[in-house]
Order: structure tokens, then C-alpha cells, then sequence
């Protein structure tokens, strides 16, 4: 089974490199797309949306199913939204989505537009800017290192909305692997009508498995994120 991650805010797809042997070693072909905009700080960032994004990971989808078969997507964070657009366009393709520390993000609404920009740039904000919740079990270390790693974000994937048509996404499967939140608390978002959580509501079938650490497993629970994706993938 082909499996795509895609990272979330300010990262390569080298953020996955402590997950992505566990998911091999279970058999699983690995594919960590760097999208647009996100290779080098030099990158021209000016022109690059959510859309873009997306559609840089539905032609990878193509690529990989072109004999027929389908693939899970993985997105972190504000990946979360680059696969659910993915699914959207090609919901036959798609087995499973697995959003980490992230959800489908609906119709209409943006990543987050709250966040301050330079120009078409998204700097890594400080560390003051995040919750005790998010920055949990981070070391200083590792903060240090993925300062040191980030790319600005473009400005166009965090504040332009997504676009959602087909309702066959609903019938692919998702797992929320939750990190900073709890399976109960997303029963009471979605029973509230949060409008953040408004997709998983008509999602046919919905897993959450609890991964208690910060807002990037990656970094700091790779072992037990890898372990909870392949058992997603089943």
C-alpha cells in the first residue's frame, strides 16, 4: 500500500524521516512529498495556495493508482487540510485519510487566518505564541532544531479556503490521531456543531486513537505515530 504524508506548517517532507521506517518496516511504500514553496527559504511563495497544494498531491494520487488501486493519505496539522482537499477530488482513490493532531477541514474555511505574514511568507511564529499543550514533551532541544529547519509557510495555503464538491468523501474512512485532544472532546465538538469539526459529522466510518504528547508527534512520539498509522492502514 502506497502511503502519502504530508507535513504540516513550516516543514519538508524530511520532517517525516523518524516515522517513516516503522511504516516501511510493516510493508508500507513510503512517499514524503516537499509541496510548493516549502524547499528552500529562497522559495517564490507569492503565487501558491491551499489549491496548489492539493493539487500537487491528487497528481501524486494519480501517479501512484494509475493501475487501479488506491492509496492513504496522512496529513499533519495544516497537512490535515491539503489531504481532505485530495480526497475531494479523488475519493474512489483514497482508502483510508489519517489526520495527525489535525481533522477535515470544511467547506469554506481557511487553515488559519490569524496567523501574521511577511509579505506571502508565514514565519515560524515564537515559541510564545503556542500553547503549553501544543509545545508538550518538545524539547529544547528539538525546538531549537525545527526553528532552525523551518521554511516559511505561504500566506495563500494558511488563509484561503478550501473548496469541497464531492460527497463521496465522505464515504472514505478517516482516523484522527489525536495528540493535543481526546476522543471525547471531539464527540463534543461535533455534537456541538463546532464548525471546525462540521465534516465528521456525515464521515461514515471515524476512528480516533489518542497519542497523549504535543502538537508534532513526529518529533516527539515517532515510534508510537508510525505504530498508530500502520495500524490505520490496517
Amino acid at each position: 500500500m502506497d502511503v502519502i504524508l504530508i507535513a504540516g506548517f513550516w516543514l519538508t517532507g524530511e520532517s517525516w524521516s523518524e516515522v517513516a521506517p516503522g511504516l516501511r518496516s510493516a510493508g508500507l511504500t513510503v512517499h514524503t512529498p516537499t509541496l510548493e514553496g516549502l524547499s528552500s527559504v529562497d522559495d517564490d511563495r507569492s503565487g501558491v495556495t491551499l489549491a496548489t497544494h492539493i493539487a500537487e498531491v491528487v497528481e501524486l494520487v494519480d501517479e501512484l493508482t494509475a493501475d487501479g488501486g488506491q492509496v492513504v493519505l496522512v496529513g499533519h496539522s495544516g497537512g490535515g487540510a491539503v489531504i481532505h482537499g485530495a480526497v475531494d477530488a479523488r475519493p474512489g482513490k483514497v482508502a483510508r485519510s489519517i489526520y495527525v493532531d489535525s481533522w477535515p477541514t470544511a467547506h469554506g474555511m481557511a487553515i488559519n487566518e490569524s496567523l501574521e505574514a511577511e509579505g506571502s511568507d508565514v514565519p515560524l511564529p515564537d515559541w510564545s505564541s503556542f500553547g503549553d499543550t501544543d509545545l508538550f514533551d518538545l524539547t529544547d532541544e528539538q525546538r531549537e532544531w525545527f526553528r532552525s529547519i523551518a521554511v516559511p509557510q505561504p500566506v495563500g495555503v494558511a488563509r484561503s479556503p478550501q473548496q469541497l464538491s464531492d460527497t463521496g468523501r465522505f464515504d472514505v474512512p478517516i482516523t484522527l490521531i489525536a495528540t493535543t485532544f481526546t476522543k471525547e472532546e471531539v464527540g463534543e465538538y461535533v455534537g456541538s456543531g463546532h464548525p471546525m469539526f462540521a465534516e465528521i459529522g456525515s464521515i461514515r466510518s471515524v476512528d480516533v486513537v489518542e497519542i497523549p504528547t504535543g502538537h508534532w508527534p513526529q518529533f516527539t512520539r515517532p515510534a508510537e505515530l508510525a505504530g498508530a498509522i500502520v495500524g490505520a492502514v490496517g
